[in-house]
């Protein structure tokens, strides 16, 4: 009988000292690993490297990556265990999706985009496009 699988997040924080065909190389065996114990990545989202609240082992900068996979529950025993052994990663942390939590993200109404302002026939483009922001008129001297 096969276990029952949840949707889960993992976010990990990698040296930023690697090149990032190294940090690639560990998101690949994350990934790896979860499909070898049944699971299905849903999403990789790369952050980048970020200046870190705090310093951990040392380090004050961090490349943060979360992912988001389908699997189930030992596969976060499994990716527990892999990150505590990689001496890369600074800081992990793997969570099961809350079940209200998806429904809201599949409320979510996504962002209106921003419509075009038509521009008058009578004025030119050019004129629109150069116009200044501010007045220059108020010049402000300084003592």
């Amino acid at each position: 009988m096969s276990e029952r699988k949840y949707l889960y997040e993992t976010t990990f924080i990698a040296n930023a000292t690697l090149e990032d065909h190294q940090v690639d190389a560990i998101v690949a065996r994350t990934q790896d690993i979860i499909t070898k114990e049944g699971g299905e990545t849903k999403a990789v989202n790369r952050w980048g490297r970020k200046r870190l609240a705090y310093p951990i082992k040392k380090k004050n900068n961090g490349f943060y990556v979360n992912v988001e996979f389908e699997a189930p529950g030992s596969v976060v025993k499994q990716l527990g265990h892999v990150f505590s052994l990689d001496e890369h990663i600074l800081r992990f942390l793997t969570v099961r999706v809350d079940p209200k939590a998806l429904k809201a993200r599949a409320l979510a109404v996504p962002q209106p985009v921003a419509e075009e302002i038509p521009i008058p026939a009578n004025i030119p483009v050019e004129a629109v496009e150069k116009a200044p922001l501010f007045d220059d008129d108020d010049e402000v001297v300084l003592p």
